[in-house]
């Protein structure tokens, strides 16, 4: 597995550090606020939950409108992006960063990632099981989403000897919606 690589920036992405406010009931753990400034000139779209077994990988989905805003609040996820605009100073750097409850997998990072059109992004359970929540700006829009092979060589992202896939990620196939310019 690669070493976490969140201190590599990808132009457009941005990682809120999420604070927990713990008491004997349990905790409260604010997520995305509309003010926030990684949600700021932001749509809401759809709020999506996946829920996934240990070593599911699912990757790589790109879109040329939608962004999406990923937090995993069960379990723990590896989450890989790669910027694969050309016009971006950042293009063709990768960032690893594991997502998750810390308090109950140990060097998760309690986080949500905004991830702008034209980076790729896929993830890998680590934990027996995670569950991943997401805010898109769009709508499931089939015309503009995108999907490279999990194991496409574009990226170069090793998911190790036991990554479940389905038949979805291991396509590749190219947004029809027109390209959303780097902003």
């Amino acid at each position: 597995m690669e070493h976490d690589s969140s201190n590599v920036l990808i132009e457009g992405v941005i990682i809120k550090e999420l604070k927990t406010h713990p008491d004997p009931r349990g905790f409260f753990r604010e997520v995305v606020r509309a003010t926030d400034p990684f949600f700021e000139g932001g749509s809401f779209g759809q709020w999506s939950h996946s829920k996934m077994a240990k070593d599911v990988v699912k990757a790589w989905h790109y879109h040329h409108v939608q962004t999406d805003w990923w937090y995993c609040p069960i379990g723990k996820i590896q989450t890989v992006l790669y910027d694969n605009r050309p016009e971006s100073p950042t293009y063709k750097q990768k960032m690893i960063i594991e997502m998750g409850d810390s308090s109950e997998e140990p060097n998760a990072r309690e986080v949500c990632v905004k991830i702008p059109p034209g980076v790729l992004h896929g993830c890998k359970v680590l934990s027996q099981q995670a569950h991943l929540f997401y805010i898109t700006s769009e709508t499931y829009n089939p015309h503009d989403e995108g999907r490279l092979p999990y194991n496409s060589l574009v990226v170069g992202h090793d998911w190790g000897d036991t990554a479940l896939t389905v038949e979805n990620d291991r396509r590749e196939f190219c947004p029809t919606a027109p390209r959303r310019p780097l902003n």
